[in-house]
């Protein structure tokens, strides 16, 4: 199977941005397309605001570090829950062939193994789902 684009959930998060580093490596290796995608539910005004014409600044720098060619990358804000706006990215017009999301994000309820959209998104996928975990350390295998 080939997976041609890989969309990967952004919320502003440590965790998130370990997910978005995961998913620009599996893209490089595979010459994949990344969508990084935000959703904008209603707390949105509580939290980071993110543009939808233009990347932030600090994902900017990720992809530039990572090395990552921004001609094969997306940038998605759009209004839901989380969840919703990761599992639409399968459909058109993303298309994606994969999800990645970090195992955490901004949410409040501490010590779980898995934030409450990683485990939504994990349940509901049609597709495959990559959760990074915290640990997650670029080229090291576990």
């Amino acid at each position: 199977m080939t997976i041609e684009n890989i969309a990967v959930g952004y919320d502003g998060s440590p965790d998130a941005e370990i997910a978005v580093r995961w998913a620009l490596g599996a893209a490089s290796e595979s010459g994949a397309t990344v969508t990084i995608v935000h959703a904008t539910g209603l707390l949105e005004h509580l939290h980071q605001h993110f543009s939808p014409d233009r990347l932030p600044p600090a994902l900017l720098a990720l992809v530039d570090e990572c090395g990552f060619s921004p001609s094969r990358l997306r940038w998605l804000v759009d209004n839901g829950d989380a969840c919703s706006v990761l599992l639409r990215a399968a459909s058109p017009p993303i298309n994606a062939g994969m999800l990645v999301v970090g195992s955490r994000g901004q949410g409040k309820r501490v010590g779980l193994l898995l934030g409450s959209t990683s485990l939504e998104v994990v349940e509901h996928a049609t597709i495959p789902v990559v959760v990074v975990p915290s640990s997650y350390v670029e080229g090291e295998t576990r």
